[in-house]
């Protein structure tokens, strides 16, 4: 078996990266990477605190840096932040290797799911659905750029885990 390609999964926060790419990473047995997460340990601190410290700017060049150093390898799949994919160069580095998936969700379900989490510095507002909606539409051409939109509204992650491998698969029956 030759180079596996890598899973790549985008999309707003809230939209199930991380919870999908669990189930994706256990299904094919290739190892999870969760790029906020190495970030946070790499850094030492959480997301939200190099958001206060750095700002938004210094944080996506970490980010890039984080992705561009992750996607060297294959066969993983790989969680990336909900901006990641706002960056030119790591929609690069995600394809250069690997099939990028983004999730999708509605401003609604979003904040129904992220409405009590305030770990999430970009949401510090006083109206969130506001201001989820305003960041959705800013970032949608920069989403559908990515190899495979996934509609998450109506399906369990199981079920998105499930549709991404199949394309997956199909894709690179084959191929890896």
């Amino acid at each position: 078996m030759g180079k596996r390609h890598n899973i790549v999964l985008t999309g707003f926060m809230g939209t199930g990266k991380t919870t999908v790419g669990k189930i994706v990473s256990k299904k094919l047995g290739y190892p999870f990477v969760d790029i906020d997460e190495l970030i946070e340990k790499a850094m030492g601190m959480r997301i939200s605190e190099i958001f206060e410290k750095f700002g938004e700017a210094r944080f996506r060049d970490i980010e890039s840096a984080m992705i561009s150093h992750v996607t060297e390898k294959t066969g993983q799949v790989i969680s990336t932040g909900g901006g990641a994919i706002l960056k030119e160069e790591n929609l690069v580095n995600m394809r250069k290797k690997g099939v990028v998936f983004c999730l999708n969700a509605s401003a609604d379900t979003v904040f129904e799911r992220v409405k009590h989490n305030d770990d999430r510095p970009l949401l510090k507002s006083p109206d969130v659905r506001a201001k989820i909606k305003e960041l959705m539409d800013k970032r949608r051409v920069f989403y559908e750029k990515a190899d495979y939109m996934i509609d998450t509204e109506n399906l369990t992650p199981e079920e998105i885990a499930e549709e991404i491998i199949n394309i997956y698969r199909e894709i690179t029956d084959g191929k890896n």
